[in-house]
């Protein structure tokens, strides 16, 4: 099967939808089963209760049944992992990079299934299921792509006589890979592959919203043939399998995605004994800046998609923006219309933009923002839970634009994660990036601007890992594997390397220094007998 690109995601015809629509009708029956845990390449079943997979879309409907592991199973697995180790990291990374492709090519024969399973289990509309499922493989593919081209990441080095110096790349050794709900196939498979190729084994911890898509990696993986133990599929709280993997001591490395404040827990508690490698993505509070050459229409879309896709479940999402004085009033108007234009519903049907929030935690979130927003500023938009059939078994709500907003205001500061949008207008750029820089956070900011000097300026003075200009396919989201890299500054990430780009692989390696010197033999001439050197002649 032919793999969706990134390129040819804008263009996706009537055959993509009838092949997403025979995916939903594959899938569908298989439903509501339960699954174990996989460790060791064994199933286990566990002796706690097991949880429930809901769908947002109708939380009544339960779209499987999981283990409730807890620290005995993340022993095991990490038990699983330690001995699976040697035999992964002596494969060489030539043997480990097919291993990954041949995960790759499986993942793309179930990409339409894989999409499907999004849409029912995190309330993606079809195209954002699809875009996850291609980039998933991406990562896989561009992560192996880099180290073919660094060739292992082993390099020779300066030396001296007979003295010769190599830098190699080792891996680590067991790393716990933790993913969050709105990226569960594509977070856990960027994570888990750069991990992988870097010669480490994994135990897998999936976000309990989305534990069926943690299930499609580890069912790919295993499919294509990794050694048993290699990658462990563990489900459970964070409080007894996360906690279990940050105080293990055979745990080598730690990455997660997530919250900043279950991510500073991380950082605190990970390293808290001896120093451990720990990469931690942590959110962010994303503004875009509308100046008063740009382009409105492509403005006002970039904006939307931002801040409205998926719900604003996003760590790149839209959640904040500053309007030059002179284009608010336009902007705002085109902005309400266009968002008004979007249709709110089931995440399966065709036209579907907005789908369901992922629980009913993130709709009461929603509802003290709306609060909040009422009491500082005007409600422009949206607003409420959406309560009428067919939406009323599900986690619906009104995407929601604000403003009069003091600019101190906690929605211009704390991430909701939900689709609400705080506003203010500013008079300068100056002014735009200051405002936008007073934040926790720095993952990614967007500019609308036709003049290169704004251009110019906001790149050199806006605090973030991931910028963009005058981008209609979104103004702060959409980065992609190997065409922009994706990680954040100040409390938006810990180690200032991004994934999606050429140096996140490396980060689950650490450098040895092999030097050899080779001593340089000097053998004297034959010698005749009587002890005259032959080479004195007669």
């Amino acid at each position: 099967m032919e793999k969706i690109t990134y390129a040819s995601l804008s263009s996706l015809g009537d055959a993509f939808h009838q092949d997403f629509e025979n995916a939903v009708a594959h899938v569908t029956p298989k439903l509501g089963r339960s699954h174990p845990l996989y460790i060791n390449g064994r199933k286990r079943i566990t002796k706690e209760a097991p949880f429930h997979d809901f769908c947002p879309a109708n939380a009544q409907k339960i779209l499987g049944t999981f283990q409730a592991g807890g620290r005995e199973e993340a022993r095991l697995a990490i038990r699983a992992a330690r001995a699976a180790f040697p035999e992964w990291r002596d494969l060489g990374w030539p043997q480990r990079v097919s291993f990954l492709r041949k995960a790759a090519e499986l993942m793309t024969e179930r990409q339409y299934r894989f999409a499907a399973l999004l849409s029912l289990e995190v309330g993606k509309n079809r195209f954002e299921a699809i875009s996850e499922v291609s980039e998933s493989i991406d990562l896989i593919l561009y992560y192996c792509q880099q180290m073919e081209e660094h060739e292992g990441y082993e390099q020779a080095m300066g030396g001296s006589g007979g003295e010769r110096t190599k830098s190699v790349l080792k891996p680590y050794g067991v790393w716990a890979v933790v993913s969050p709900f709105n990226f569960p196939l594509a977070l856990a498979t960027g994570m888990a592959a750069g991990a992988l190729v870097g010669g480490n084994t994994v135990v897998f911890k999936p976000a309990s919203d989305a534990p069926l898509a943690g299930l499609c990696l580890y069912e790919t993986l295993h499919d294509a043939g990794l050694p048993v133990g290699v990658f462990n599929f563990v489900t459970g709280s964070g409080q007894a399998v996360g906690e279990e993997l940050l105080v293990h001591p055979e745990v080598d490395g730690f990455v997660f995605t997530g919250s900043k404040k279950v991510g500073l827990h991380i950082l605190k508690h990970f390293s808290k004994n001896q120093p451990r490698p720990c990469l931690v993505e942590m959110g962010g509070k994303n503004a875009a800046i509308v100046m008063s050459s740009a382009h409105l229409e492509d403005a006002a879309e970039g904006v939307l998609r931002s801040a409205f896709g998926m719900g604003g479940q996003k760590c790149s999402a839209c959640s904040r923006v500053y309007l030059h004085k002179d284009i608010a009033r336009a902007f705002l108007d085109l902005l309400v219309e266009k968002t008004r234009g979007r249709k709110i519903g089931n995440p399966l049907d065709r036209d579907t933009f907005l789908g369901p929030l992922i629980n009913e935690q993130a709709v009461k979130t929603y509802e003290r923002a709306i609060q909040l927003g009422r009491r500082e500023g005007r409600l422009l938009h949206g607003g409420q839970r959406l309560m009428d059939e067919p939406l009323e078994k599900g986690f619906y709500v009104e995407p929601a634009i604000i403003d009069r907003l003091p600019k101190n205001s906690a929605l211009f500061q704390e991430e909701f994660f939900v689709p609400l949008l705080a506003v203010a207008e500013v008079k300068t750029l100056a002014e735009a990036i200051a405002l936008a820089n007073q934040s926790e956070y720095g993952l990614t900011a967007g500019i609308f601007t036709e003049s290169e000097s704004e251009q110019d300026l906001f790149f050199a003075n806006i605090q973030a890992g991931v910028t963009y200009c005058n981008r209609a396919g979104g103004a702060t989201t959409g980065a992609w594997p190997g065409v922009q890299s994706f990680g954040g500054w100040k409390g938006s990430g810990s180690s200032g390397k991004s994934a999606l780009g050429p140096y996140y692989v490396p980060q689950f390696m650490r450098e040895q220094s092999q030097t050899v010197v080779k001593k340089i033999i000097r053998t004297a001439p034959p010698r005749a007998r009587g002890g005259r050197d032959l080479a004195d002649g007669p």
